[in-house]
């Protein structure tokens, strides 16, 4: 099992490749595909079958990568 670390190296992000988005281990697929597919209710091992490039590593880096993404503090009065 990799470490949260380990997992975020797996996300890429390239210039003028998928426009500088975040992709999987420099593949053209977005973490925003994976999120989104989970979004729609598509299983992991459907994800996996239809990108048999991708690993259930992938699948867990993009979370975490959202997760990070999203983390941040709250301001209040």
């Amino acid at each position: 099992m990799l470490s949260t670390t380990g997992l975020l190296t797996r996300i890429t992000q390239t210039p003028g490749q998928c426009g500088g988005r975040p992709c999987i281990r420099g593949m053209r697929i977005r973490v925003t595909d994976i999120l989104e597919m989970l979004a729609e209710n598509v299983s992991v091992s459907e994800i996996l079958e239809d990108f048999p490039d991708l690993e259930l590593a992938d699948i867990q880096a993009s979370l975490i990568f959202a997760a990070r993404c999203t983390d941040f503090p709250r301001l209040t009065a």
